[in-house]
């Protein structure tokens, strides 16, 4: 048994998300108690400048080294004050901050292929080099770019400050083998949440969408789990209430404003014909694509429409529901017998009647009805991956990420003394 924290903070950048758990076995028979859960806020001055970095401003390299180590210190105090009246922990898995997120291209995932075997190639000599200018472009590794994940806050300062070895970077591996880095709980969520009868989707709802397609338990159901970012999750509705009210207000509580408007139907099929929303999995996406520019765009489409603040809101939370609701009836092999949701939007009660409504008679029930604290979900999935790290065990799938192979996920950091954070 073992005591790991998991830390997180997602695309809304509203808190550090921490989990300290126990976690026993492996394999299918793994068992993970959550002891402590709590939510840390980053400081005023800090979320701000995340969000800010986030949607495209600039740093220089200085200024990228201070918010680096912003993050882990904010990340390593989380860990500390979680473990306060809990017995200590022995590891810790931080997903970090992401403040860049590119998927692989088509031209990246060929170019994956072509430069595997040219590497492998027995012909060239063990001075040949895959840089070399005489080689065609095609060829090339710098022509067949991978994708790049980018989560601030590195593992080494956590593990400094806490005196607890630290496991960071769960992305750059996936991504290193061809995949998109994301979603990367899936198969946490397999070992988790499956059911040897019931077919299920696990909807988490961050800034970003994402879910996990669990084939009943049994045959070969682990190679027939999918996974992939539906879209917008509370990125546009979080943007859309500080847009609204100049800044007074960050989020829309409970999904009451929305609920006081009026859902354009014309324009959320407008919305549905994105590229994003037609693309085959593997897929992810980000604030990147979901950002304050494409609000704008919204909000320039909807002014034909006359809509009223509410009535933005309660169509901007149509888009989230439609999105995930168009991408189950597009890309899962069969419709699931049940929704567990998670994350900050399953607290949305707006946004959960919607999706109720539109995914009858399947009912949407939260991660909680299963045994898993649905406000911590993505936490406890951080710690299960580092646990796993720590035992040699592939954390990835490659057919939800699109990666050639299951890989090691996160890059172990050890503290070079015991530390406590005052």
């Amino acid at each position: 048994m073992m005591r790991v924290i998991g830390l997180i903070s997602g695309t809304s950048v509203d808190g550090i998300d921490a989990a300290l758990v126990e976690i026993s076995g492996k394999d299918l028979d793994i068992k993970v108690t959550l002891l402590a859960g709590a939510t840390y806020p980053y400081p005023d001055a800090l979320s701000k400048q995340i969000l800010e970095v986030c949607g495209g401003s600039s740093l220089s390299m200085e200024e990228f080294a201070q918010l680096d180590d912003a993050i882990a210190s904010t990340f390593a105090q989380a860990a500390q004050n979680i473990q306060n009246g809990n017995p200590p922990a022995e590891l810790i898995g931080s997903h970090g901050q992401t403040v860049f997120h590119r998927p692989p291209t088509e031209q990246g995932r060929q170019g994956k292929e072509e430069t595997s075997s040219f590497i492998l190639n027995p012909s060239l000599s063990p001075q040949s080099s895959v840089l070399d200018p005489s080689l065609s472009p095609q060829s090339s590794v710098l022509s067949t770019p991978l994708g790049y994940s980018l989560q601030l806050g590195r593992g080494a300062l956590i593990a400094h400050l806490t005196g607890i070895p630290t496991v960071s970077n769960f992305r750059a591996a996936d991504i290193a083998a061809g995949g998109q880095g994301a979603p990367m709980v899936p198969a946490v969520d397999a070992y988790l949440l499956s059911h040897p009868d019931k077919y299920r989707c696990v909807q988490n709802i961050g800034g970003i969408g994402n879910v996990t397609y669990l084939p009943a338990r049994r045959g070969s159901w682990l190679e027939n789990i999918r996974g992939w970012d539906t879209g917008p999750g509370n990125a546009l509705l979080d943007l859309a209430v500080q847009y609204l009210t100049n800044g007074a207000k960050t989020y829309d509580q409970d999904g009451a404003w929305a609920a006081a408007g009026t859902i354009c139907n014309d324009l959320v099929e407008q919305w549905l014909q994105q590229d994003y929303f037609q693309q085959q999995p593997p897929k992810s996406t980000g604030r990147e694509l979901f950002s304050y520019t494409y609000l704008r765009q919204c909000i320039a489409d909807a002014s034909a429409y006359e809509l009223s603040s509410a009535d933005l809101l309660a169509t901007l939370t149509e888009l989230t529901a439609a999105s995930i609701v168009h991408s189950y009836r597009t890309f899962l092999p069969q419709m699931p017998d049940e929704v567990l949701l998670c994350g900050g939007g399953s607290r949305n009660l707006y946004l959960k009647q919607r999706l109720q409504a539109t995914l009858q008679p399947v009912p949407v029930l939260t991660t909680d009805e299963a045994g898993v604290n649905a406000d911590f979900k993505e936490a406890i999935a951080f710690a299960v991956l580092a646990y796993w790290r720590q035992l040699g065990i592939p954390g990835n799938l490659p057919q939800v990420t699109g990666a050639t192979s299951a890989v090691l996920l996160g890059e172990v950091y050890l503290p070079t003394k015991l530390k406590t954070l005052r």
